[in-house]
């Protein structure tokens, strides 16, 4: 009977198996391409081997729980109705690899041959001992399933694109008047269009009866806004590798610390990002897409790049700029009417009618439309503003430091708030293509989670340009409303 039992494990633990129940052509067709399919000493890694503990720690149960949570799928569900790419992210692969596994066979992580990065980024691991929060698999993503254009380690070559020729504009747009432009980048093919938002007053907040509220939406003000320019999309890679090929010269420098302390120097001294650690797209593609995983001092050095290179005043919005120009004159949950309870059921796969669905997924790119990354923005329509994807596609930074209770020390009226004089964390507005609705609403507050966003970056100092573990947050350009926009009349 023993011996039979052996047998059965043997057998029900072969790849061929695995694949019976665990259909998933791609990713059996990613494990033949991977490094652990065609090793150098000639052992090929099995399914069981990264996806099992190793035998004698807790091996049969998670055998049992897996192989019964595959066969339910088998049975109850449509394989071709599930989104393998959103499976295949970090968060959700590092539930179904265990640590463990990794280290009963690479015992020695510090051999001869690795190079200094690899070993910076072993010995950061060993020292953090945090298994919770670092995993193998945050720097060998690809080590199991191969992953097109996966990049591990310093990625020296990013921004190193070539494409046909194109007008390259000398001079930015002039501006004489309060409406909409479109910018030109000196230096490049890059433009966007501007957005002229109008001023006036609205309240900032949400009513304590709405759907999803937070505590920290509150208590609601009454907030005046001055006429302001918005960027009509978020910050897409073309604009933001303009910047930072533009920069290039100081920003390859791998001299972090001096980086650092040149952010207040003069504006023709501006430095750039160094080169990313890995592929900050995700591979998800660029172009016209947001730019994402890049730090809030990277944004704000952008804003500081684009005013010297325009002669305008770029800038971050306020979060006050923010919610006024996501609410577009409307007072409810979103810019348009929809009840985030019905939205939020969406997200989670429920069915609705044809009319729920197709109110939110005309306007934002979130959980329940996305293939689990970011969009184009011409994927969604713009709201009474003429702005698109505030509530969604990604996440963005606003100036204001974070305050949970922020909007008391407002009063009725106040023109043109700030948010508090210092904090630790910064605002973060709107959700973004992996949010369910309830994130969606135009008053959600979020905040930026700097030491959470960088835990799995294995550099010595860690980077000030690129987070390693965030990618739904990016941000768009406010133009102020003032003088040096062009010969405009203030009176």
């Amino acid at each position: 009977m023993i011996l039979g039992g052996g047998r059965v494990l043997h057998n029900t633990s072969t790849n061929e198996y695995c694949v019976s129940c665990h259909i998933h052509p791609a990713a059996d067709a990613a494990w033949k391409k991977s490094t652990h399919y065609d090793t150098k000493s000639g052992m090929r890694i099995g399914c069981v081997d990264c996806h099992l503990p190793p035998k004698g720690e807790n091996y049969l149960w998670e055998k049992g729980t897996t192989g019964f949570r595959d066969l339910w799928s088998y049975w109850t569900k449509d394989s071709a109705s599930f989104n393998w790419e959103d499976r295949r992210r970090l968060e959700v692969a590092r539930g179904y690899v265990f640590e463990n596994s990794c280290i009963k066979c690479h015992q020695n992580l510090f051999p001869s041959k690795l190079t200094k990065a690899g070993e910076d980024a072993h010995l950061y691991y060993t020292q953090t001992k945090k298994t919770d929060e670092l995993h193998c698999i945050n720097c060998h993503l690809n080590a199991g399933h191969y992953i097109e254009g996966y990049t591990h380690g310093s990625n020296k070559t990013f921004g190193n694109t070539s494409s046909a020729a194109k007008e390259i504009f000398t001079e930015p747009t002039p501006v004489t008047e309060f409406k909409n432009f479109t910018e030109r980048i000196p230096k490049s093919a890059i433009s966007f269009n501007m957005v002229a938002v109008p001023g006036g007053k609205f309240k900032i907040g949400s009513p304590a009866e709405e759907p999803f509220r937070k505590e920290d939406e509150g208590p609601v003000k009454e907030v005046e806004i001055s006429p302001f320019f918005l960027a009509e999309v978020e910050v897409t890679w073309d604009e933001y590798m303009a910047f930072y090929i533009q920069t290039a010269a100081e920003g390859r420098s791998t001299d972090t610390e001096g980086i650092r302390n040149n952010v207040a120097g003069a504006t023709d001294a501006i430095s750039g990002a160094t080169p990313p650690y890995g592929q900050p797209d995700q591979g998800w593609g660029m172009g016209q897409r947001p730019a994402i995983s890049f730090s809030f001092h990277a944004a704000e050095t952008y804003c500081r790049w684009l005013t010297s290179v325009t002669g305008k005043t770029y800038r971050l919005p306020t979060e006050a700029e923010w919610e006024y120009a996501c609410r577009a004159g409307s007072d409810g949950p979103y810019s348009f009417l929809g009840d985030p309870k019905k939205f939020e059921k969406t997200g989670l796969k429920a069915k609705l009618s044809k009319n729920d669905t197709t109110v939110i997924n005309t306007y934002i790119i979130y959980k329940g439309n996305s293939p689990a990354k970011t969009q184009t923005p011409d994927k969604v329509k713009p709201n009474a503003f003429g702005i698109r994807n505030m509530a969604g596609n990604v996440a963005e930074f606003c100036s204001d430091w974070y305050k949970a209770d922020a909007y008391s020390d407002y009063e009725d009226g106040i023109k043109d708030p700030k948010g508090p004089e210092t904090g630790e964390e910064h605002v973060v507005r709107g959700g973004s293509f992996y949010s369910t609705a309830g994130l969606l609403r135009s008053a959600a507050r979020d905040y930026t989670r700097t030491e959470a966003w960088l835990r799995t970056d294995p550099q010595m100092p860690k980077s000030i340009w690129w987070y390693s573990d965030c990618f739904n947050v990016g941000f768009r350009v406010v133009c102020e409303y003032d003088a040096k926009t062009g010969n405009i009349d203030l009176n």
